[in-house]
């Protein structure tokens, strides 16, 4: 029998998941956009097994919020609001819940933040190189830089300990990672993460071609966490 799945925020990824929901055995039993926020009562919300949730960064939380009071698990894609995802998971706890927030459910880039976080690694004891981040989004998306990059930030910060923060910029300096933001035509989403010495340079990179790898990620990810309870990533899902 299909799961059955609401989507919060019926934007470009909403309807990505709309698309492909059919073969992957699970049924939208309800779609709220950015019009319709007076549905996000209870028993709508209760309607579902399980919430996709994609919206913008100011509604990220309170969305979030209103699906753990309603006991239904939630998988959240909204970037942007995360100074407020450790009161969101703190919530999940005390109601005993279940959320899933990622800042990019590509199987790819996934696959990528365990990459990038290996090569930091290995960067660790070679100061000669300096790391830097550039991402690439199309000109409507509201945050920058993107959560991907942040992740990909963190993910260096936490192996190779010659940086202790990152920035929004072309360039860096001392123990700071710098992070450029582009904005260009209608661009997916590409991540590029440089090591740059005085001799050479060492780049990896995700470039995705369509949306549709990010929401055949959190339809995967849907699936997974009902009758789970946590606080869970998608290294969870994935590894």
């Amino acid at each position: 029998m299909a799961i059955k799945v609401g989507l919060l925020g019926y934007g470009k990824m909403g309807k990505a998941i709309d698309q492909i929901a059919q073969e992957h055995g699970i049924e939208i039993c309800w779609r709220i956009g950015s019009s319709q926020l007076q549905e996000r009562t209870p028993q709508r919300l209760q309607e579902a097994e399980v919430i996709i949730e994609f919206s913008q960064p100011e509604a990220g939380f309170e969305n979030v919020r209103l699906c753990l009071e309603a006991g239904i698990p939630v998988v959240s894609g909204t970037t942007g609001w995360q100074a407020n995802l450790e009161n969101a998971y703190a919530l999940c706890l005390e109601k005993n819940g279940a959320m899933l927030w990622a800042s990019n459910f590509s199987i790819g880039v996934n696959l990528f933040f365990a990459l990038n976080e290996y090569l930091a690694r290995l960067m660790q004891p070679r100061p000669e190189y300096q790391a830097q981040l550039t991402e690439i989004h199309h000109i409507h998306k509201l945050d920058a830089p993107s959560g991907t990059a942040v992740s990909l930030a963190e993910g260096i910060l936490k192996e190779n300990k010659r940086y202790d923060n990152w920035a929004l910029g072309k360039t860096g300096a001392g123990t700071t990672l710098p992070i450029e933001a582009l904005r260009e035509g209608e661009v997916p989403g590409t991540h590029q993460v440089q090591w740059h010495s005085s001799i050479d340079e060492i780049t990896i990179e995700h470039k995705a071609h369509s949306r549709m790898g990010f929401a055949v990620g959190a339809i995967i990810a849907a699936k997974w966490i009902v009758g789970k309870k946590g606080v869970f990533t998608m290294k969870d899902v994935l590894f």
